[in-house]
């Protein structure tokens, strides 16, 4: 039985690690979609999220730290700000677990917008206090609707295509204590 929680746990590990390389790999593709494209949700962070309200045990914070952390090395992003960002977003998420699994699915988009809007302005403001180049203020702003506007759409892959659901309030974790 533990057995075979384990190694449920590691499937979804592995399937959280070779979806986002998939992410990062297309990203990385030279498509040009002309001038003007308008910036596109970042799934990674929408998949992490899902990953983390749905069922977080699946996804333990060194994991998310070192995708997140590959993902500054592979876009030339600052390195380690977005990663340590999505990390304190995931964890935030972590926390309300047991809270978010009662909600209706409504407020928990409106949580996760909540944290959405709140590393984008944590990410730009450390970013402007260091006077680092960024991207403009109204790109910054279609990235995050975006992003908050897909949500649903990782919620159902993630249920319907990877089998990621709610834990139930009266499951019992992989330990067998009850939640």
């Amino acid at each position: 039985m533990a057995d075979a929680i384990i190694t449920r746990r590691w499937r979804y590990r592995v399937l959280f690690f070779v979806a986002c390389g998939v992410i990062m790999f297309f990203r990385l593709l030279p498509i040009d979609i002309g001038p003007g494209g308008l910036p596109g949700p970042d799934w990674m962070l929408l998949l992490g999220c899902a990953f983390v309200v749905r069922r977080p045990d699946y996804l333990p914070v060194w994991l998310a730290a070192i995708v997140y952390l590959l993902a500054d090395v592979m876009f030339l992003r600052p390195l380690g700000l977005w990663a340590a960002i999505t990390v304190l977003g995931l964890e935030f998420l972590r926390a309300r677990q047991a809270v978010s699994r009662e909600l209706p699915f409504m407020v928990e988009w409106a949580m996760l917008a909540g944290v959405i809007v709140a590393m984008t302005l944590a990410n730009a403001l450390i970013l402007a206090v260091f006077v680092v180049s960024q991207p403009p203020l109204g790109l910054s702003l279609i990235h995050m609707i975006a992003t908050i506007l897909a949500y649903p759409l990782v919620v159902l892959f993630s249920s319907k295509v990877l089998g990621l659901r709610k834990m139930a309030p009266g499951e019992v974790d992989q330990l067998g204590h009850r939640l």
